[in-house]
């Protein structure tokens, strides 16, 4: 299993922890992968099914997800594949310099309740609301360069109380505001987003390595 990190911030450090199980045919029953998924505990968990097509499925530690960002992004990233394809449908990719990108539709994104707060101070100093609804608190940092302040609260339950960086809760921002982001979420990981045709948008962000691969 490799783990990398997803939306890492400029100078490297940050970004969301991910699980890439490259052979999926070792783990095929979805109870199998949805019970590993809960053992390592990362935000999310992906399982190769293709690497050539760049066929993947996605966990939590709760549940299966059709389609995810920064599990897209990351996969994208380690496979070096044209397209990542989901449940949800398939998701263009490449590699632009430090940066990888998939292009995929909002409507593929869970909901999420975007809360927008009147600062960015305000949403840093926000505790963790209690569990039952995700909630995606954000704040512009700068409105007229589309710099935005973020943090992602998932509410299952199921141990991840803070996303550090959510792919998918940038999607949906970037649709309801309409216009290209600059987001920092977490601790300071970032992400890159901008709309495009068709509910189509552009997500991206650097991926790298926490530390050396290990088997599972």
């Amino acid at each position: 299993m490799d783990v990398l990190r997803v939306f890492c911030a400029p100078d490297g450090r940050y970004g969301n922890e991910l699980g890439v199980v490259r052979d999926g045919s070792r783990v095929p029953e979805r109870v199998d992968r949805q019970a590993l998924a809960a053992k390592l505990g990362f935000s999310e968990t992906v399982f190769v099914d293709d690497p050539e097509r760049g066929a993947i499925d996605i966990y939590t530690p709760s549940t299966r997800l059709p389609f995810a960002g920064y599990p897209c992004v990351g996969a994208a990233w380690l496979l070096d594949v044209p397209e990542i394809v989901t449940a949800a449908g398939v998701v263009e990719a490449h590699q632009d310099g430090e940066f990888s990108w998939i292009v995929a539709r909002a409507d593929w994104a869970p909901e999420r309740t975007l809360r927008r707060y009147a600062s960015a101070a305000e949403v840093e100093a926000l505790a963790v609301p209690p569990a039952g609804e995700w909630i995606y608190a954000w704040a512009w940092e700068d409105e007229a360069a589309g710099r935005v302040r973020a943090r992602g609260f998932p509410g299952r339950g199921d141990g991840i109380t803070e996303d550090e960086a959510t792919g998918a809760a940038a999607l949906l921002l970037t649709r309801e505001l309409g216009r290209a982001l600059n987001i920092t979420q977490g601790r300071g990981s970032q992400l890159l987003t901008a709309p495009g045709p068709d509910d189509f948008i552009e997500l991206g962000g650097r991926v790298a390595f926490p530390r050396q691969p290990s088997l599972v």
